[in-house]
């Protein structure tokens, strides 16, 4: 798994294309798994995370029969990935290009694909001067029998807007009040610990005074 191949072995057809192992079955269906070397079939004790499971309960592990990442001859099944394209067309595969169904939701990816200011130096370009990453989403219209048709588009991730630098803002001097409530509750805290713990000690010293002068009488 993860080599490249030349397509010429496959056939005349794939001539010039270069080919990427991405997986496959054996004649059973298990599937490959990568990062075990072995070329047959072996049993792991899986996890949540590990590729060819799926974890019911939280905790779960199970041992489960996968097949090693090497390609041999019980291999009924290979995954192909084609990584360069041959002078011939591949019907169903590279005759018919199949456009992006969505768009990018980041809003730095929005900015990237049609490079945008992001409106870093905020000193020399004004708000309404910079460009809006709403105006730029990626909508796509849906159609439906006897329905008028309408637009869908995603919620814009991580976007820095006026409400949320206020927020923040807010959030900030929320924080440091509460540090500087805690601070002076701290200080009298103290203060008021420090009277406790004096009027003890003169206490104490008094009873150990009277104590010796009645020990004295």
């Amino acid at each position: 798994m993860g080599q490249e191949i030349d397509g010429e072995a496959l056939g005349e057809e794939f001539k010039g294309y270069i080919f990427r192992i991405s997986g496959g079955n054996d004649k059973q269906g298990f599937s490959m798994k990568q990062g075990v070397l072995e070329n047959k079939r072996v049993r792991l004790l899986l996890s949540a995370g590990h590729s060819n499971y799926r974890p019911r309960k939280k905790g779960e592990r199970k041992r489960k029969s996968v097949r090693g990442c090497i390609v041999g001859h019980d291999i009924a099944v290979l995954h192909l990935v084609v990584t360069k394209k041959g002078p011939g067309e591949l019907p169903g595969i590279t005759d018919s290009p199949i456009p992006r169904r969505l768009g990018p939701k980041r809003a730095s990816r929005i900015r990237k694909l049609f490079a945008l200011d992001k409106g870093v130096d905020r000193k020399s370009v004004k708000a309404e001067e910079r460009d809006d990453v709403r105006k730029y989403v990626v909508k796509r219209e849906i159609k439906r029998e006897g329905k008028k048709p309408y637009f869908k588009a995603p919620k814009i991730q991580r976007l820095i807007t006026a409400e949320r630098l206020r927020r923040k803002t807010k959030e900030k001097a929320q924080k440091k009040e509460r540090w500087q409530r805690a601070k002076e509750a701290a200080k009298k805290y103290n203060v008021l610990l420090n009277n406790v713990l004096h009027e003890r000690h003169v206490a104490e010293a008094q009873a150990h005074t009277q104590k010796v002068e009645e020990k004295k009488a």
